[in-house]
């Protein structure tokens, strides 16, 4: 729970009573509570969410067709992959937001009755409740759980402290402001409810029914023109139509990227890992650019003491000596613990002293009095300039604090106070220390062709000095910098939370997929718009609801695995979409073409309805199959799919139209035995489409998972008793099928052979990394 903070209802300036209870609930009215609203939908909202949209309107305007026009069967298989798809998303979104911590909501339990006007009594240690504005009183705030960075913020009358933020040192009274949602919390919470990422999935949805709707109306208008020629009733020829427009939306596409996700999500999980929005996995593998926060992320957080520059008489031991001797033992703020620490690594104990004056936020010092019987002595720690104002300093000081500052440290100097003189008697350098597994981990994340980027409040040496520790580059620009030319530059310095929503929206308006990682309060608009939003370990709890991916562990290496899960989705997506080009536009013109040829469909209406079903059960298990990552980031670049898409349906619409020539003119079968065997050769060929799209190497040297082997078995053994026992279609004997299957055994060694030269010639997609 959060620490307490004395809350007492006093009007502005006022000394006496405080607020009546009319008065408070007079102000409980007009402002609301000090709260901040979760938003949770029910489950069944959610289902019906995803029910609604462009794609769905197309699929449910031709289940409705189908239903008037009497097909029934087909109208329900549309309906139950529509269903299935969104409550199987929603079953996966509900299940990772019960994992998401509570943080928000324990903020607004201590102190709901807040009103503004009211005066609050803040010290060491305190969450702010809410805005305040200081009456009196000096505070040493830290706004890490705001702005991500962890340096201490003095705070004085007149300044305001924000909710969230925590007091270090000091105490103050303040009027309340701003409560709830119209806090600077609250604000920002509901700034990352409305900033969404772009919706890449829709539109790469929307291009795959272009793509095949380009198809579809070619062939329907020579279908039509035929079928007007040959005087086919419309009767006869509009449940061709409907069935091929079936076809052609991809129903179960986001069934099959929900299973892909949810695997890679409960795998990651398993890696301690937690995926909050499951398209961020999907994303991962297009990523181009992460940007990365340096405290807390590259850095520990935890400075330690370095080089300790000594001036006069004195040792760099004598000076850390007296440096302890000025701070409280008891203090836990980073520089304590990091001069405690040295102390205790040189076994040195503190000097007896006789006054002592913890560290003051107003003075930026803290002093101790010296118990000595020979000469009274005053030690000062603090600032450099603020302690310098009021020192002597060295011939050699400003050079000295030059260097340690050029290499991007926090520097203390200390000075001796005498009866005659004050002088500066050493310097101490603080450096911020890097995470161990920093720079493995920016490496490995660079090896997968992913370019990182820091983020930081800090000065741009302090960036720069990181920057180049980790591998990721020296050259820092400005937020003017990443307005105009992001790209020329490394990263960026001096950078505050609010304006990395910017970097991430200029980043994207290029067209680069973008990934961010965060901890802080105001990290969470950036972190929702952001393609790839992760969360680090200690992470408000805003900031990880707004994230896609939480780590839950400090370590920055887990990044991979999140890039790897997302290069798997991709590897079965692009099988699925590969496929579904392949196929739909191979059965569209394989009717037409054999239409207009022949003079009647070569499938039977209920055999493509079958058709249909079957390629859509071995397609939603299309998320389950093995996988790889690769090293480059992978992007739908999706005319380059349809070209070798095109290239599989232009060879099994040949075959096909040369089998129908066979069996007309030479064999001189039936036209129920010809929709028989039509109707093995497209199953047969999509079954081994899907294996053939599935490597870029030969098709037999990486087996798929036994879930889509076994339903791809299942598929050819159905379609095969089907035709032999003559069930909802003409009986065929062994021979025939034995024929079918030669002949697409060949084509398949075929096409393979096309598709890895098709590979190797253009280069398109990248270069295969089997190394799971």
């Amino acid at each position: 729970m959060l620490p307490k903070s004395k809350v007492d209802h006093l009007e502005a300036g006022y000394t006496g009573p405080g607020l009546t209870e009319q008065a408070a609930q007079h102000y409980q009215t007009k402002y609301g509570a000090n709260v901040i609203p979760e938003t949770r939908r029910r489950p069944l909202v959610g289902i019906l969410s995803r029910m609604w949209g462009p794609t769905p309107w197309l699929l449910e305007a031709a289940m409705l067709f189908e239903f008037l026009l009497g097909k029934r069967t087909q109208a329900f298989f549309v309906f139950a992959l529509l269903l299935f798809s969104a409550i199987d998303g929603e079953i996966q979104e509900q299940r990772t937001q019960k994992a998401v911590g509570t943080l928000h909501r324990q903020l607004t339990v201590t102190a709901t009755g807040l009103v503004p006007n009211d005066i609050v009594h803040v010290r060491a240690g305190d969450i702010v409740p809410a805005d305040l504005a200081i009456i009196s009183g000096t505070v040493e705030m830290n706004e890490a759980a705001l702005t991500g960075e962890s340096k201490t913020i003095l705070k004085k009358p007149g300044n305001t402290l924000y909710s969230a933020a925590t007091v270090i040192r000091g105490e103050a009274l303040g009027r309340v402001t701003q409560i709830g949602v119209k806090s600077t919390y609250g604000k920002t919470a509901e700034l990352a409810r409305t900033e969404t990422a772009p919706g890449r999935l829709q539109k790469l949805l929307f291009n795959i029914v272009r793509y095949l709707a380009y198809v579809d109306i070619i062939l329907a208008i020579i279908l039509v023109i035929a079928a007007v020629f040959r005087g086919t009733p419309w009767q006869e020829l509009l449940p061709f139509l409907v069935i091929l427009f079936i076809a052609t939306i991809p129903i179960s596409m986001p069934s099959s990227f929900t299973v892909a996700n949810s695997l890679e999500a409960k795998k990651l999980t398993q890696e301690k890992v937690l995926v909050t929005g499951l398209t961020g996995i999907q994303e991962a593998a297009n990523m181009d650019i992460l940007l990365i926060d340096k405290t807390g992320t590259l850095t520990a957080d935890q400075p330690k003491v370095g080089r300790i520059t000594a001036f006069g008489p004195f040792t760099p031991r004598q000076i850390l000596q007296f440096a302890v001797t000025t701070i409280d033992d008891t203090a836990a703020d980073t520089v304590s613990v990091a001069l405690q620490q040295a102390a205790v690594a040189a076994t040195l104990t503190p000097l007896k002293r006789t006054a002592f004056t913890a560290f003051d936020p107003a003075t930026k010092t803290a002093q101790a009095t010296l118990a000595q019987a020979t000469l009274a002595q005053r030690l000062i720690l603090g600032s450099p300039d603020i302690v310098a104002a009021n020192a002597t300093v060295p011939a050699n000081f400003r050079q000295e604090l030059t260097v340690l500052t050029q290499q991007g440290a926090r520097v203390l100097a200390i000075a001796r106070q005498t009866a005659t003189r004050s002088e500066i008697i050493g310097l101490i350098e603080l450096v911020d220390q890097l995470r161990p597994d920093a720079l493995a981990a920016v490496n490995a994340i660079q090896s997968r062709g992913v370019r990182v980027m820091l983020l930081t409040g800090d000065t741009p040496l302090t960036a720069t000095v990181i920057a180049t520790q980790v591998g990721i580059g020296a050259r820092m620009g400005t937020l003017a910098d990443a307005a105009v030319t992001p790209l020329a530059f490394n990263g960026f310095a001096d950078v505050y939370p609010q304006d990395k929503l910017k970097i991430v929206k200029k980043l994207q308006s290029l067209g680069l997929v973008v990934g961010m990682t965060g901890d802080g309060i105001n990290d969470a608009p950036a972190l929702q718009r952001a393609d790839v939003g992760i969360a680090v370990a200690n992470a408000t709890d805003i900031a990880k609801s707004a994230a896609k991916v939480v780590l839950t562990r400090a370590n920055l290496a887990d990044i991979v695995k999140v890039i790897d899960s997302g290069h798997r989705v991709y590897r079965r997506m692009m099988t699925w979409t590969i496929t579904k080009l392949s196929r739909t536009a191979q059965l569209a013109a394989l009717l037409t073409l054999g239409f207009v040829f022949a003079g009647f469909f070569p499938v039977a209406l209920n055999l493509i309805v079958f058709i249909v079903i079957m390629n859509d059960w071995v397609t939603l298990t299309l998320g389950t199959d093995r996988a790889w990552p690769t090293r480059l980031p992978e992007h739908w670049r999706l005319g380059h799919l349809a070209q070798i898409a095109g290239i599989f349906a232009g060879v099994w619409v040949a075959v096909g139209l040369i089998m129908l020539w066979f069996y007309l003119a030479v064999a001189q079968l039936s036209g129920a035995k010809i929709s028989t065997l039509m109707f093995l050769y497209l199953i047969y060929s999509a079954m081994t489409t899907i294996m053939l799209t599935r490597t870029r190497d030969h098709f037999w040297e990486y087996a798929p998972s036994k879930l889509v082997g076994w339903v791809v078995f299942l598929n050819i053994g159905l379609a095969t008793v089907l035709a032999l026992a003559g069930l909802v279609t003409a009986q065929v004997s062994w021979v025939n099928v034995l024929v079918v299957m030669g002949i697409v055994v060949s084509a398949t060694l075929v096409l393979d052979q096309v598709k890895i030269s098709y590979y190797r010639q253009t280069g398109i997609l990248g270069t295969e990394q089997k190394d799971v």
